[in-house]
């Protein structure tokens, strides 16, 4: 339900829970320069979900790096970012450029089972003879970055969201290019706000 008892009806963001909200929470605060009487709403949560409560009309927007139908959204091209290894400074891998799936089939790994990139990150490395052993599971970026902190393993994240730490250092993975697009879906059954609109552009400009 929206919040019926504002003034203005929020304009509603739904957030795929695989999405860093770096570049997002940027976009929002300049579009709210902008135009500072809009209200927002941020929903995190699973693609699939979010998908089904914009076409219901209780989204404006939904971000997320998934296939979609042009024929059912206005599909916007956000931005493309890679995927690097996150480990606690003094962790075995901190001082190397870049790591290979071999570094990382030697070390305990925080896995993230809703990443989009985890299939074929893992068909690679059977392919190359490796296997990934991950000591933690968690759906939640913020438990495995804490994780790494603590220096419990690696976890490999999309760039937007690593956080810019001091506790934490960032490598690429060197024998494999992992990276996708993010996208702003609009639900093309349902007329637009202008509002909606301009935030979308705001979230293109990175």
């Amino acid at each position: 339900m929206r919040h019926t008892r504002l003034e203005r009806v929020p304009i509603g963001i739904g957030i795929g829970d695989t999405v860093g909200n770096n570049k997002i929470a940027a976009a929002v605060e300049r579009f709210r320069a902008r135009i500072p009487q809009a209200e927002i709403e941020l929903i995190v949560g699973r693609t699939e979900d979010l998908l089904t409560t914009l076409r219901d009309g209780q989204l404006d927007v939904v971000v997320a790096s998934t296939d979609a139908s042009p024929a059912l959204y206005r599909i916007d091209y956000l931005y493309n970012e890679q995927y690097h290894v996150v480990v606690k400074k003094g962790h075995e891998l901190a001082n190397l450029e870049a790591v290979t799936l071999g570094d990382l089939a030697k070390t305990t790994m925080l896995d993230r089972p809703n990443c989009e990139m985890r299939d074929t990150l893992h068909a690679t490395c059977s392919e190359l003879g490796h296997a990934l052993y991950a000591s933690y599971r968690s759906n939640r970026v913020d438990w495995l970055i804490d994780l790494a902190r603590q220096g419990s393993g690696a976890v490999i994240l999309p760039e937007t969201a690593i956080p810019n730490d001091t506790a934490l250092t960032t490598m690429p993975i060197e024998d494999i290019h992992i990276q996708r697009d993010v996208l702003a879906l609009r639900y093309r059954h349902q007329s637009g706000r202008p509002e909606a609109a301009e935030l979308v552009k705001e979230l293109a400009r990175g």
